[in-house]
């Protein structure tokens, strides 16, 4: 059964794609853990300065919160994707 990854390499049309081994897939899935867990971290704390924020009725406040929330989950999101490339490039 091909991943994701391998299937999108194919659609792509960019060539060969390398096979993830046992040792690499643990990786991206702890990764994918790590990062999940993180991201969770986050909202939860974001979340309750957006309800201070709101219950406040300071609006101003309460969209930056949003912006920043949006941005770390991209920045995030980002950091994970550059870790499981690295992974994936690996060699085994």
């Amino acid at each position: 059964m091909k991943s994701a990854y391998e299937r999108a390499m194919e659609k792509f049309g960019t060539g060969t794609v390398a096979k993830t081994t046992d040792a690499q897939k643990k990786q991206l899935a702890d990764l994918d853990a790590r990062y999940k867990a993180k991201i969770a971290e986050r909202e939860i704390f974001l979340d309750g300065q957006l309800a201070k924020a709101i219950s406040a009725n300071d609006d101003e406040a309460a969209t930056m919160i949003r912006r920043q929330l949006a941005s770390e989950r991209k920045t995030l999101a980002a950091e994970l994707e550059e870790k499981k490339e690295a992974v994936r490039k690996a060699q085994s």
